[in-house]
């Protein structure tokens, strides 16, 4: 059985849909958590000089979504047929740019264009974010099918990281089947189990 390594820094961030996933398929691997300086001495080993990477054996991957892709496949995760891997693909893509919006308004050195992206972020980008989603989220709780794929999970790690921002999010009263989405997802007991026994972090 190969060896599975996932390094990303001691948050949850572009990392954590990687993990849930590993989880809900029952994956056993490595969580290789770096702080300021490891990534400083890890950074030159990485493709793009980016994290997450996900090393099977010797093999080095990068890119959040591709790595979840990857993980969702091995774990039965990623749709039942061509069709619902494409759609599970453009849910996962769709959900992540919520990472680069929120990190705008949280992170920067110009407090003034901090509370703007902030006001924009919460007032703009948000609700219509939601609304879009919500579109396409099924009844059940599932955005394809009628069982849990990558697509859910990578909608609630994005979602539960940009909350712990501080920022005011929509509420899920507002879209039902979203607060189903993420209802689904925390009733897996891999995840719940995952989400339990994970280390702390502060995002």
């Amino acid at each position: 059985m190969p060896s599975y390594k996932l390094t990303y820094f001691n948050g949850r961030g572009r990392g954590e849909q990687s993990r849930m996933i590993l989880a809900a398929a029952g994956i056993e691997f490595e969580d290789n958590r770096l702080e300021g300086e490891d990534f400083v001495k890890f950074r030159p080993k990485t493709t793009f000089g980016q994290l997450p990477v996900f090393e099977v054996d010797d093999v080095m991957l990068c890119q959040s979504n591709s790595i979840g892709r990857y993980i969702a496949r091995l774990g039965g995760l990623a749709g039942k047929d061509n069709m619902e891997q494409a759609k599970v693909d453009m849910i996962m893509e769709g959900v992540s740019p919520i990472l680069d919006k929120s990190s705008s308004a949280v992170m920067g050195e110009d407090p003034a264009k901090m509370a703007e992206c902030k006001k924009d972020f919460e007032e703009n980008y948000a609700p219509k974010y939601f609304a879009n989603l919500e579109k396409l989220a099924g009844d059940k709780g599932y955005f394809v099918g009628d069982q849990l794929t990558a697509a859910d999970i990578a909608f609630f790690a994005n979602y539960e990281t940009v909350s712990s921002y501080g920022l005011a999010m929509p509420s899920l009263d507002k879209f039902p089947k979203l607060k189903k989405v993420i209802d689904n997802v925390k009733a897996n007991p891999k995840i719940a189990k995952w989400m339990k026994d994970r280390p702390e972090s502060a995002w």
